[in-house]
C-alpha cells in the first residue's frame, strides 16, 4: 500500500498532492487548484487553473469577477479527470450550492477530502454522499458532543411565530450571502411563508445563481440600494450578512428583532455578545452526530482532521478503532466571530 503522504500532504499553503502537482482549497495563489466550494476561506481568486463543480465556478465568478482565475476546469459530480496520473472526482458534500468532496485515486490508494459538509436535508443543494476511501479528510467545526443541531423546521417555526407575535417589528435575519441566506429563504417558503423577502445586495447575485440552478426562492426584493423601498419593513423578514446586524441600515428598521442563523447560536454567550434577540440554531456544517455517523459510514483506515475541535473527534476515533491525526491547517474557518467560523470576504467588503 502506498503511504498516504505520498498522495496528499499538509503544507503551509494547504493540502498538496505531489504526484498530481495541485493543491486542494489552497490559501495562496497556485498553478493548479482543486476547489471544494465557494466560501472565501476555501475558494480564493488568482489561481492559474481552477478545477471545481460548474456551480462553484459560477459562484466564484459572481463574487470575484470573470477573471478570478486563468483557466477554469468544470467537473460535474460523478465525472472524473486525470491530473498527471491522479484520478480526481467530486461527490456532493451537502454544504452549499455546488459544494463537493474531492476524491483522489492513485496507485490503488483513495483519499477523500470533505471540504465542509453536512448530512441533513438541504433543499438548496445536492445531498451528501459517503465516499469510498482509505483515508478520509474531515472538517470538525462542531466536533464536540455539545453540538447537536435541532430540527431545522422547529427553528424556522420560531422565526415565524415571532413575526406573528410582533407584526409591528421588522425581523432582521443574519445569514451569510452564500448558502445560509438561500437555505433560510427556501426553508421559510417550505414552511408556508409566501410574502416578499427583502435581501441585502450581497445576496442578489448568489440568489440569481440558485434560481438558474433550479432552486425557486420565491419573491425577493432589495433591502438596500436605490431600488429599496424607503420604509421600516414592519412585519417583514429581511435577510442580510450577520455583520450588518448592528449597521446603520439595521438601526433604521422598525424596532428590529435581531435574528442569527448559525450553529454557534447553541452557545448562549455568542448570541448575547452579538446582541441577538432570536438565535436560530441552523448550521451548514455537520454536528457531532453527523461527524461520527460519517466516519462510521465510511469506515476509513485513517482519518485526518483539518480544522475545528480535533481533540474530541480524535478521542472518538481512538475508542472506535480508527487511526486519526490532526492536520492543524490554518486559514480555514478561523474567524470565530463569523457564522460557522467563516471568513466571508465578499460580505465584509459590501456590508451596509
Amino acid at each position: 500500500m502506498i503511504a498516504p503522504d505520498q498522495l496528499l500532504r499538509p503544507t503551509p499553503a494547504g493540502l498538496y498532492c505531489p504526484p498530481g502537482d495541485f493543491y486542494i482549497d489552497p490559501m495562496r495563489k497556485s498553478a493548479r487548484a482543486v476547489i471544494t466550494h465557494g466560501h472565501a476561506d476555501h475558494a480564493r481568486a488568482g489561481h492559474e487553473r481552477a478545477l471545481a463543480t460548474p456551480e462553484t465556478l459560477a459562484v466564484m465568478e459572481a463574487r470575484y469577477g470573470k477573471s478570478f482565475c486563468g483557466q477554469r476546469q468544470p467537473l460535474a459530480y460523478g465525472d472524473e479527470v486525470d491530473i498527471n496520473g491522479v484520478r480526481v472526482s467530486f461527490l456532493p458534500a451537502g454544504h452549499v450550492f455546488g459544494s463537493a468532496q474531492a476524491v483522489l485515486e492513485w496507485k490503488g490508494l483513495r483519499i477523500a477530502v470533505s471540504g465542509d459538509y453536512k448530512r441533513r436535508r438541504d433543499p438548496t443543494c445536492a445531498a451528501f454522499e459517503p465516499p469510498r476511501a482509505h483515508v478520509y479528510v474531515t472538517e470538525a467545526t462542531f466536533g464536540l458532543p455539545v453540538f447537536r443541531h435541532p430540527d431545522d423546521a422547529g427553528e424556522v417555526a420560531k422565526l415565524l411565530e415571532s413575526r406573528e407575535a410582533f407584526p409591528e417589528r421588522a425581523h432582521f435575519l443574519g445569514a451569510y450571502s452564500l448558502g445560509k441566506g438561500q437555505r433560510m429563504i427556501k426553508l421559510l417558503r417550505e414552511a408556508g411563508y409566501d410574502r416578499t423577502i427583502y435581501i441585502h445586495d450581497s445576496l442578489e447575485k448568489i440568489c440569481a445563481l440558485y434560481d438558474t440552478g433550479g432552486v425557486d426562492l420565491g419573491s425577493l426584493a432589495p433591502f438596500t440600494g436605490a431600488k429599496a423601498p424607503r420604509r421600516g419593513f414592519a412585519g417583514d423578514i429581511v435577510v442580510a450578512p450577520p455583520q450588518t446586524l448592528r449597521s446603520d441600515a439595521a438601526r433604521k428598521l422598525a424596532a428590529p428583532v435581531a435574528c442569527f442563523a448559525s450553529g454557534w447560536m447553541r452557545v448562549r454567550g455568542r448570541a448575547r455578545g452579538r446582541g441577538v434577540e432570536l438565535p436560530l440554531i441552523i448550521s451548514d456544517h455537520a454536528d457531532w452526530d453527523e461527524l461520527t455517523q460519517t466516519l462510521s459510514d465510511i469506515s476509513p483506515e485513517e482519518v485526518w482532521i483539518t480544522h475545528g475541535a480535533e481533540d474530541a473527534l480524535m478521542r472518538w476515533c481512538a475508542l472506535n478503532g480508527l487511526a486519526a491525526r490532526p492536520l492543524a491547517l490554518v486559514g480555514y474557518g478561523e474567524d470565530e466571530t463569523g457564522d460557522e467560523a467563516k471568513v466571508d470576504v465578499a460580505d465584509n467588503a459590501r456590508s451596509v
